[in-house]
């Protein structure tokens, strides 16, 4: 691509997202990229499309990005794809664009994305925002808002593309809402084939490995209890994981308390750790800087329990109680106990 002008981006419609499959299941975050796409495509008036590359991807599971809000879902079902080529990939995903000319295209920052997406914005010689937390249209313009944290998390960025197409950005799972499924929409199915031309690259994948290392899955836990660096050590979070066994839910921390020590990266949730969408999350001295709120500002509903009742978190907060956590979170235990006899 190249630096267009005016007259030239009447040349480029509709929303784009890229569905991830893995032997033929549906990642989560597809849904979500497709809920950020409908928002979008009712404010440009267009349809949504939604790419999905794999060894197998079934005419159900076609069916059920449909019924999630894809307007045309482009198949291209192949043995190639069983593996994770992110060369393969690109040079396919390169063709469809050139060949559709979508207007926007939204990928996952997940693992796969951040090695596909990039490549592909290379490829297509057009910018591309990562990390993306809120996605809007410019109303005057008709160009991609694309906002996210910058500069460590100490502001927020809104960026913009205008002179390119496609506009391109990724987003963390758990960040968009996804929509529920539908199944009276319809849709269209487009099943693309190989090239032998897609083929060209340097890369071979001889063998795929799948671990099954022991990981803290915070992306699906519906009751968060966080910590900050008012826990004040290891001891501290021995309290807040009594409180999650309590409640069914699991533990979280700020990167203060993940940089001190006192608790393992995988509980970090902000920019750096993970991103949640709990149904409830505590947040016991968590002062609430931007890089933590990124990663949990999503939540249902939130309670804070600080000393200090002008922090970003109390402020946010659905439920704020100042004072002493130590004092808090112990009597909030004793109580729960209490009632369940």
């Amino acid at each position: 691509m190249k630096l267009i002008n005016e007259a030239e981006k009447n040349n480029y419609k509709n929303v784009w997202t890229l569905s991830e499959f893995t032997g033929g299941t549906v990642h989560p975050v597809s849904y979500e990229l497709l809920g950020a796409a409908r928002a979008l495509a009712e404010a440009r008036g267009c349809e949504v499309w939604t790419a999905a590359l794999g060894n197998i991807v079934s005419d159900e599971a076609a069916g059920e990005l449909i019924a999630r809000g894809a307007d045309k879902v482009i198949v291209v079902e192949d043995p190639a794809l069983a593996a994770f080529n992110d060369e393969l990939e690109c040079n396919i995903l390169e063709r469809l664009v050139r060949k559709y000319c979508p207007e926007i295209l939204l990928g996952a920052a997940t693992t796969r994305g951040r090695a596909l997406i990039p490549r592909l914005a290379g490829a297509l010689y057009t910018g591309l925002t990562a990390d993306c937390t809120q996605l809007e249209i410019d109303p005057e313009t008709g160009d991609l808002l694309q906002t996210r944290p910058a500069f460590g998390g100490n502001i927020m960025a809104t960026i913009r593309s205008g002179g390119f197409r496609p506009q391109m950005a990724t987003v963390r799972p758990k960040v968009m809402t996804a929509l529920g499924p539908d199944p009276e929409r319809s849709g269209t199915v487009i099943r693309e084939q190989l090239e032998e031309a897609d083929f060209c690259g340097a890369k071979e994948v001889l063998e795929s490995v799948e671990t099954h290392e022991s990981t803290v899955n915070l992306s699906d836990a519906r009751v968060i209890v966080a910590g900050g660096r008012a826990m004040n050590g290891p001891d501290g979070f021995r309290l807040l994981e009594r409180l999650a066994e309590k409640l069914g839910g699991a533990v979280a921390a700020s990167r203060a308390a993940v940089d001190n020590g006192w608790i393992a990266y995988p509980h970090q949730v902000g920019q750096t750790g993970q991103t949640v969408q709990a149904d409830l999350y505590i947040a016991c001295g968590i002062s609430g800087q931007i890089q933590h709120l990124v990663g949990m500002q999503s939540c249902k509903t939130i309670v804070a329990i600080d000393v200090d009742d002008t922090t970003p978190m109390m402020k946010l907060a659905d439920i704020a109680i100042k004072g002493d956590l130590f004092e808090i979170v112990p009597g909030i235990i004793k109580e729960l106990e209490k009632r369940r006899g």
